[in-house]
């Protein structure tokens, strides 16, 4: 195998591990928040910021292949 296939299994695997335990995250912040009977406004504050830190890693994703398609 090349250089580039061990980068781009590499790449997979990040991805794939990242979302992995971004759902464990927040299966985990469900169970704490249900089980401590959080106000509605308190799941919307604790799920919006577990959303921005996925969706920040999205962003560097999409980032990231833009830069390497316009080769910088």
């Amino acid at each position: 195998m090349i250089a580039e296939n061990y980068e781009t299994i590499e790449s997979v695997v990040l991805y794939v591990t990242l979302l992995g335990l971004f759902a464990l995250m927040s299966f985990a912040v469900h169970d704490v928040l249900k089980k401590n009977e959080v106000p509605l406004i308190g799941r919307v504050v604790a799920y919006g910021v577990l959303g921005l830190g996925a969706l920040g890693f999205v962003a560097k994703g999409i980032i990231e292949l833009f830069w390497l398609s316009t080769g910088l």
